[in-house]
């Protein structure tokens, strides 16, 4: 049930990395510094007060720096790579009592391939503000960006089987979504 548990808890978390890079490793650092949860080994690292404080910083810079017009946009042009790593790190830190064969394959599947498909229609939803909005839109959009990324990374920690649902809701909400804004194709005779 251990290992079930934290491959929900690093799926959970690598969607929130989806919303913001730095939010879910900051709190994961936190549950480590205050062993709410064990990681792996060789990722104790995480735990440390250095650590606690390097990623503190780094969160509150991410969340001021997606309220500047432009640098918001900029920083979604590259935070895909940076959400897909950072998702598979979050899987291969939480995962307990797997081969490293499997660790590794689902943190890139399903760490970097949650943390990707989030970040990607997070990207979408910015652009389609920034177009229609002229940029206006673009600080509510961050705001529920990053309320979505506490949510999701609270209940991951606390409650993993609910984040799992959530991240099962978030899929469906991108599917629609995606179908919502796909051009009708004609259809052939």
């Amino acid at each position: 049930m251990e290992t079930i548990l934290s491959v929900f808890l690093g799926i959970g978390l690598s969607a929130s990395v989806g919303f913001r890079v730095f939010l879910p490793l900051f709190a994961l650092s936190l549950a480590a510094y205050f062993n709410v949860w064990e990681l792996n080994e060789s990722w104790q690292w995480i735990g440390s007060i250095t650590a606690v404080i390097t990623l503190g910083i780094a969160t509150l810079v991410e969340i001021v720096a997606y309220y500047i017009p432009v640098v918001d946009n900029l920083l979604d042009s590259i935070a895909i790579p940076l959400a897909t790593i950072a998702g598979t790190a979050i899987m291969v830190s939480t995962v307990a009592d797997l081969s490293p064969v499997i660790t590794w394959a689902l943190a890139i599947i399903a760490g970097g391939g949650t943390a990707a498909a989030v970040k990607s229609s997070a990207s979408a939803t910015r652009v389609g503000s920034t177009v229609s909005t002229a940029g206006f839109g673009n600080p509510i959009v961050s705001t529920v960006e990053t309320g979505t990324s506490v949510v999701m990374t609270i209940v991951s920690i606390f409650l993993p089987i609910l984040a799992i649902i959530l991240v099962l809701f978030i899929f469906y909400l991108i599917y629609k979504l995606y179908k919502k804004m796909r051009p009708n194709r004609p259809k052939s005779s």
